[in-house]
């Protein structure tokens, strides 16, 4: 019993993938620059907020258009999180597909999370602000 599904083209010698494996040396990729750096460590932050706020309302995760095949890409939190991160170490997105058969109703864009994080920050500060 295996884990993943069994590559159907394991010794192949006219394998279509394995020219992928020369995608996967860091040598020729330039890593991030320190403000994509911060950047990446800055949504990694928001994610956690919106993930907090969102997530008991039964927000599942964020929408993203894809700027390759223009298609709304979904991500629950945890992938998102893990794409991130894999960002940070490797200096490279990963390869992404779109979800199978997602609902949209249950994620967000990345604007719509910032303006409610903003919004349930705006509220919880209105009144202290008067006091001052």
């Amino acid at each position: 019993m295996h884990d993943e599904p069994i590559d159907p083209f394991n010794g192949d010698p006219v394998d279509p993938s394995a020219g992928l494996d020369d995608l996967t040396d860091g040598d020729n990729q330039d890593p991030l620059t320190e403000a994509e750096r911060q950047d990446v460590l800055e949504d990694l932050a928001d994610l956690e907020i919106y993930q907090a706020l969102l997530g008991p309302i039964g927000v599942r995760g964020l929408v993203i258009e894809c700027e390759d095949c223009h298609e709304p890409h979904y991500f629950d939190w945890d992938l998102l999180r893990g794409n991130l991160r894999h960002l940070l170490s490797s200096g490279r997105p990963r390869v992404h597909e779109p979800a199978y058969d997602p609902d949209p109703d249950h994620y967000v864009t990345w604007e719509y999370a910032r303006g409610y994080a903003d919004g349930v920050h705006d509220t919880l500060t209105e009144g202290t602000d008067d006091n001052e």
